[in-house]
């Protein structure tokens, strides 16, 4: 449970996104039961504070009117003394009295804002700052107080905040992959059925998939898909889409997983020691096997690798097996070769960057050592770039590794994409696209949680949205 001071936080996170119109809505939703309880504890307490307010109204009337009676009968009684004028207690009364009312009638909006209950949204939080009412409503409230909790923290907001972005970018891809299958010229039945196929045979495939179906209608089914985790049966072999990407994903993930695990243990050093020894001979010969890395193509590299290591050498196997941790080797090297080159420049460049800033002046100035201010102060400073290639090139990994798929004959979800993609079997790209998204977004997801790690700034940034 949540320490006092915490339940308050409750409270100031409340009036701060209920000010939000969406926030205001939503929080409504979340805590709809205990609003209820809520709204009838308001409604007593306004009651009793009404009853309060319009005692009180009356009684401070008749005490104003008191005073004003006696504050006009001592002005009328000095006025007929000057004048000399005979003096007529009744009559004096009576003219004040109505004077006194005449005033109070004029000023009848006056306001009494201290007897008046506040606004229903500052009751709810004065209530959920205690103590004890957040203790007795945890129950009803327990969706609204996570979400308050959440939201109270800056760094849960921050993540939360990129997930929700994250399936808004994955239904955006969605409708884009789609939209492009649908309009493009190839049609499914004819690729499949094949020349032969009839007019008929082919109406009936099409009805069968519900390609006869509009635009809207399939692309709401195949959106609802995603999200109901049904992607439907493949055009080809009526295999189940969902069953058949969970199958083949894997391999894919472990091996752009072990190339970028390859990449930093070889990249970032490499950038390291090239920064460290600028414009000398190390400098120059590591760029330059960078360079070459960056300019394979990587069927060709396969190609070279399957001939020198399996074919002449006979170290490795030439095609992937599950069976044998060997045949993971050559593709893991053939597709971390583009990352590694491009992270070992971008290391360099980064470093040389910072190394030149006043903080890095002042490190020496205060006397410590080289390695020091390397390693804590240069390189620390610039992991940001070099995280932010990493990010990207993974993304790009998993969307290329089709081509290492197809040189070393492993079933992934590169291949399996390429493959569909000329029928078009919509179901099965769609799932294969949306798995990679998902994929991609996650790892922008962490990214984005370094970033805030290393980079003060960030959190700063995060504490006062």
């Amino acid at each position: 449970m949540n320490k006092p001071s915490e339940v308050s936080k409750f409270a100031y996170t409340f009036r701060k996104l209920s000010n939000v119109f969406f926030y205001r809505i939503l929080l409504f939703i979340l805590g709809f039961p205990l609003h209820l309880i809520t709204f009838f504890l308001y409604q007593a307490a306004k009651k009793r504070s009404d009853e309060i307010s319009t005692k009180g109204q009356k009684q401070l009337e008749q005490h104003q009117l008191d005073e004003l009676i006696a504050k006009y009968s001592r002005q009328i009684r000095a006025e007929k003394n000057y004048f000399n004028e005979s003096i007529n207690e009744q009559e004096i009364h009576h003219t004040a009295t109505q004077l006194a009312t005449q005033y109070l009638e004029k000023n009848a909006n006056l306001e009494h804002a201290d007897n008046k209950l506040t606004s229903y949204r500052e009751f709810f939080a004065q209530q959920i700052s205690k103590k004890s009412y957040f203790y007795g409503t945890f129950i009803f409230g327990i969706v609204m107080y996570a979400f308050l909790w959440v939201y109270g923290n800056a760094f849960s907001r921050y993540i939360v905040d990129r997930l929700v972005l994250s399936i808004f970018v994955v239904v955006g891809v969605s409708i884009l992959v789609f939209t492009i299958l649908y309009f493009s010229p190839m049609d499914p039945a004819a690729n499949i059925l094949g020349e032969s196929a009839t007019t008929e045979q082919k109406e009936a495939f099409n009805e069968q998939h519900g390609l006869n179906e509009s635009y809207g209608v399939q692309l709401k089914e195949s959106v609802q898909g995603i999200f109901t985790f049904d992607l439907g049966k493949s055009f080809t072999g009526k295999e189940d889409v969902s069953e058949s990407i969970a199958n083949k994903f894997p391999v894919t993930l472990k091996i752009a997983v072990l190339s970028l695990l390859l990449t930093i243990i070889v990249a970032i050093p490499i950038g390291m020691l090239s920064a460290a020894k600028m414009n000398t001979f190390w400098d120059y010969a590591l760029m330059f096997i960078a360079l070459i890395g960056l300019s394979i193509p990587s069927f060709w590299q396969g190609l070279i690798m399957i001939l020198e290591f399996s074919i002449k050498l006979q170290w490795l196997p030439a095609t992937y097996s599950p069976e044998q941790y060997s045949s993971i080797i050559m593709p893991v090297i053939v597709l971390g070769t583009g990352l590694t080159a491009a992270v070992a420049r971008m290391t360099r460049s980064s470093i040389l960057e910072v190394i030149n800033e006043d903080y890095m002046i002042t490190a020496k100035a205060k006397g410590l050592g080289s390695m020091t201010i390397f390693f804590n102060h240069a390189l620390r400073n610039a992991m940001i770039p070099i995280i932010t290639v990493i990010g990207l090139q993974f993304g790009a990994m998993l969307g290329g590794a089709a081509v290492t798929e197809k040189v070393f004959n492993i079933s992934g979800l590169g291949s399996y994409i390429v493959d569909k993609q000329f029928i078009p079997d919509i179901p099965a790209i769609m799932g294969g696209v949306v798995y990679i998204a998902i994929t991609i977004s996650l790892v922008n997801l962490i990214i984005d949680i370094l970033y805030a790690l290393l980079n003060p700034r960030v959190r700063s940034k995060m504490k006062n949205s």
